[in-house]
């Protein structure tokens, strides 16, 4: 696998996750088929910032700690954007995490 193509497969699934929902690093990778390649999809987050229609500010960590924020023009561009969803979030954490949680094995038929 290309990383530009699974990449771009991480994108597409970042893409389709609801405003005021996040989801994981790892449930991504699970959902493609990568049960550890969680990092690989940071990687692709990290990657995202100069596209504005990836919504890579609803991928956190398995803890819905906001753990890609070093990556945003700056260290609280993360947290205003969800915010701005109604996310609900504290001391760098998501409060609800459980209730906004987007399983995209769940949500997503393969």
């Amino acid at each position: 696998m290309q990383s530009s193509n699974y990449f771009n497969d991480v994108y597409d699934v970042v893409k389709l996750i609801p405003k005021g929902r996040v989801t994981s690093y790892g449930s991504i990778a699970k959902y493609l088929g990568t049960t550890k390649g969680a990092r690989i999809v940071g990687w692709a987050m990290n990657n995202s910032h100069h596209n504005s229609i990836i919504p890579a500010h609803r991928v956190v960590n398995r803890n819905g700690l906001l753990t890609g924020k070093h990556h945003f023009t700056d260290e609280k561009t993360m947290e205003r954007l969800l915010k701005k969803e109604g996310v609900l979030i504290k001391n760098n954490k998501i409060e609800n995490f459980e209730n906004i949680f987007w399983d995209p094995i769940k949500e997503l038929e393969l």
